[in-house]
């Protein structure tokens, strides 16, 4: 099916597969990716795989959804999400995000306004089931045909002549991932209809009443942070070891030994990292250690479970499960009597404590969390630690995560460290709140399945590798080292992923790190690089 003929009708109708991506009608790239034998084939779903599972949307699969074995099998799932709609659309059963939602539906202007500021939507090269309005629209159909029980002659003068039946349910249940959740498109409207939100709206009917939700964000992720004590699976014991671990390190590398505070009674601060920061990126969380020591910073870690883990993917699809992590954490800091959390380098953990969690953490356990962004400012700004720029004399470009920036407005901060610790330091365009996704928010990054992270970095992280290719076009000589700034964990394991897919530091001597790394680098008493450029 062609994509300039696709209607919503199709959505409930069309037979196999909806839409089929062809690379050549992408957003160009910048050289030196800029024919399409330079860029990698996306991969095709097999034979057996296709029969399995449904897949009929865009030939892509993020959350494996078992085709159903009969007609009653499909009817009762259909009336499993009907009936999970109700309850999305009642303010008893959606006291989070009832009155945004209704909004949302309600005024969408149909003016398509969003439509340019969508990353997904124009990397494909304008695919019109990646408009940001077109699942919203799908979902808006449904509502007026079989909840609100629109007559027919409206549904027709609309171009809502839907059928909401499995086909049109295992679709929206695909489309609902595939959007990152940045709401660039909820900024750039003009009346603030918020796409995104209708959204992450669907993808919680489907997790609550289908129990439908990628296995890496729920069974790997929420249930394995609640019941072991992190979504990496790290285990209490496992925790300690990793400190012990990162002090043997530290003492190697800056040759002193740090003691990185465990459990500390009345500190001012308790800092919570993403916990995958220990396992893929252990300099990020001994950076902190390191500039924290050097700048006198009163804070403490937790060895509790959950409480040496940051993130809460029910932020991404779940509100009930959002709701037990952001707990847990609250209930470890009014425990520790800490004055405040503080969060590190990740935009998604960022979101769901600071500004989600506001939502349910009352009372006592409505204890004071910020960003590490400003204290990182303070410390190098105002010259707490001594600081020698000339160790980060490479071009460097940053990269603003969507929940700390757009969402948090933390957009000043970490250009000023940039600009007093990198003399070779340019933006991106655009940028601040302008930004666009590293494509792998809402999840993306860790969402492996089968020929997804095709999509993720083929599409969906498009436009961001346009952007850092733009940033050093003036130096892209592979000899020539380059960084990426990226301050948030999610962010960094979508931008690593999509550097490998491009083959980008062979090709063009691109790499990337966090902030705290580059502070560290620069730091006078560090005598040795802190900052490990990858190997040929």
């Amino acid at each position: 099916m062609k994509k300039n003929k696709l209607t919503l009708k199709d959505m409930s109708t069309a037979s196999g597969q909806l839409v089929e991506l062809k690379q050549e009608e992408f957003m160009k790239l910048p050289n030196p990716y800029d024919t399409p034998e330079a860029q990698p084939p996306l991969k095709s779903l097999s034979d057996e795989v296709r029969e399995k599972f449904e897949c009929d949307l865009d030939g892509f699969m993020a959350i494996k959804i078992i085709r159903p074995k009969s007609r009653e099998e499909e009817e009762r799932l259909v009336n499993k999400f009907l009936d999970g709609l109700r309850k999305l659309l009642s303010k008893e059963n959606n006291w989070t995000f009832f009155m945004p939602l209704m909004l949302s539906l309600e005024y969408c202007a149909k003016c398509q306004t969003c439509s340019d500021a969508c990353p997904i939507y124009v990397s494909s090269g304008k695919n019109e089931v990646y408009r940001p309005t077109f699942r919203s629209e799908a979902l808006r159909s449904i509502v007026d045909k079989y909840i609100r029980k629109k007559g027919s002659l409206y549904l027709k003068m609309t171009g809502n002549e839907i059928e909401l039946n499995w086909k049109m349910v295992a679709r929206l249940a695909e489309l609902a991932y595939r959007c990152t959740l940045c709401r660039r498109c909820a900024q750039t409207c003009p009346i603030g209809v918020d796409n995104g939100l209708i959204t992450h709206e669907l993808r919680k009917l489907f997790s609550q009443e289908l129990g439908i939700a990628p296995e890496e964000i729920h069974a790997k992720g929420s249930v394995q942070h609640l019941q072991k004590g992190s979504s990496t699976g790290m285990i209490k014991q496992a925790f300690a070891d990793t400190l012990e671990f990162l002090e043997d390190d530290i003492e190697e590398k800056i040759g002193r030994r740090i003691t990185m505070p465990i459990d500390k009674k009345g500190a001012e601060i308790l800092l919570i990292h993403n916990a995958g920061e220990y396992l893929s990126w252990p300099e990020n969380p001994s950076a902190f250690a390191i500039i924290f020591d050097a700048a006198g910073v009163d804070y403490t870690l937790s060895s509790e479970i959950v409480g040496y883990d940051a993130v809460n993917y029910g932020l991404w699809y779940d509100d009930f499960q959002l709701a037990r992590v952001a707990l847990k954490h609250a209930q470890i800091a009014k425990d520790l009597g800490v004055k405040k959390i503080v969060v590190g380098e990740c935009g998604h953990a960022h979101k769901a404590i600071s500004v989600i969690a506001d939502r349910i953490l009352i009372g006592d356990l409505n204890i004071p969390r910020e960003s590490c962004i400003p204290i990182l400012e303070d410390i190098v700004v105002n010259e707490k630690i001594k600081l020698d720029p000339r160790k980060n004399n490479f071009p460097v470009t940053l990269h603003d995560p969507c929940n700390m920036v757009r969402l948090m407005g933390i957009v000043e901060p970490q250009r000023r460290i940039l600009r007093k610790i990198a003399p070779r330091f340019r933006e991106m365009e655009p940028h601040g709140v302008e930004n666009y996704c590293c494509g792998g928010g809402s999840g993306f990054a860790i969402m492996p399945s089968l020929n997804f992270p095709d999509w993720r970095s083929g599409v969906s992280a498009r436009m961001k590798f346009k952007q850092i290719l733009d940033a050093f076009q003036d130096v892209i000589d592979p000899s020539i080292k380059k960084m990426v700034c990226a301050p948030c964990s999610n962010c960094k394991g979508a931008i690593r992923d999509l550097l490998a897919y491009y083959n980008a530091w062979e090709k063009t001597g691109i790499a990337y790190t966090g902030l705290v790394e580059f502070i560290v680098n620069a730091m006078v008493d560090v005598k040795e690089p802190y900052i490990e450029w990858p190997e040929f």
